[in-house]
């Protein structure tokens, strides 16, 4: 990658997969706040400098705590990489679990089979329900605390996410397929490219018996309506990271609402959940993933009373 080095220029694909930033939203603050400031190739395609990249991964690791870009776009790599220090969790090894430090440092030493046997083992130990709750939530905390303080690569932290995948996926697979109710359809709006709350969710439903029919993220919300009638859904959940922009979650909730079938139940679920200040008709908010659990023994509890 050129991330560290200079002079070595990126196409837009490149700094989407480096930085996180989707495509349209690099376009977007182009046009509206004159950066980046891309330069064309014979084809007229963009090349960002590495310049640029630097600062637009400073962005995103401020826009992942909640910083709207507009308020800070402004400001150069130096100043954002300070409030990024200044926002950071203060270091807590001593008081850290066991855990959390050696799975930092596995990370760190980039021992993918060692983290691939704790994670496993725990999940062995603990079950499914447990390890989401108990064990996972707390570690995507100091995962995330960490790359914040720039302990972590990005390349860390997405082995990270991709070994907790990998575990979660095979263990959901080794339930029995559900054929009963509810059926659960999960996805995240277009702009929320963060998937690993799907993933949670429908590792806490699993033994509850739901059968889920996950999207994955990004999904359009006319996409999503056509997918829940063809799937007879009867519960449609949304993940929202802390980062995503609560006016664009609340107008498209409002938006899915209108287009789901009304016997259809909307979960809104994740960080960004508890910065909501008002009622969201028509809206179940799961802020947690315990408050999920209960959510779906009071459906069913309607459900048979109804």
């Amino acid at each position: 990658m050129s991330r560290d080095r200079p002079g070595i220029a990126l196409n837009i694909s490149a700094v989407e997969r480096d930085t996180g930033l989707s495509k349209d939203v690099l376009r977007m603050w182009e046009r509206r706040y004159g950066f980046p400031t891309p330069a064309r190739d014979d084809n007229g395609e963009r090349l960002y400098s590495s310049a640029d990249v630097g600062k637009l991964r400073a962005m995103k690791k401020l826009m992942d705590v909640g910083v709207r870009p507009g308020k800070i776009i402004g400001l150069s790599t130096a100043e954002l990489n300070a409030m990024a220090d200044a926002r950071a969790p203060a270091r807590r090894d001593e008081a850290a679990p066991a855990l959390e430090r050696d799975v930092l440092a596995m990370l760190k030493g980039h021992d993918v089979t060692g983290l691939a046997s704790v994670l496993t083992g725990l999940l062995m130990r603990q079950g499914m329900t447990r390890f989401v709750l108990e064990t996972i939530t707390p570690l995507n905390r100091t995962v995330g605390e960490a790359w914040m303080r720039g302990e972590l690569q990005v390349f860390e932290e997405h082995l990270y996410t991709e070994q907790l995948h990998v575990v979660l996926r095979a263990a959901i697979n080794a339930f029995p397929k559900p054929a009963g109710t509810p059926r659960m359809l999960l996805t995240t709006f277009p702009s929320e490219q963060h998937g690993l709350g799907l993933l949670m969710v429908e590792a806490v439903m699993a033994p509850e018996g739901v059968c889920c029919i996950s999207l994955g993220p990004q999904t359009p919300i006319e996409d999503i309506r056509r997918a829940s009638i063809a799937h007879k859904a009867h519960i449609v959940a949304l993940s929202f990271s802390a980062a995503f922009p609560l006016r664009q979650a609340t107008d498209g909730l409002a938006v899915l609402r209108r287009e789901l079938p009304a016997q259809v139940t909307l979960w809104a679920g994740g960080e960004m959940t508890r910065r909501v200040r008002k009622t969201l008709p028509g809206v179940v908010l799961i802020p947690d993933l315990e408050s999920a659990v209960s959510a779906l023994r009071s459906w069913r509890t309607h459900r048979v009373s109804a």
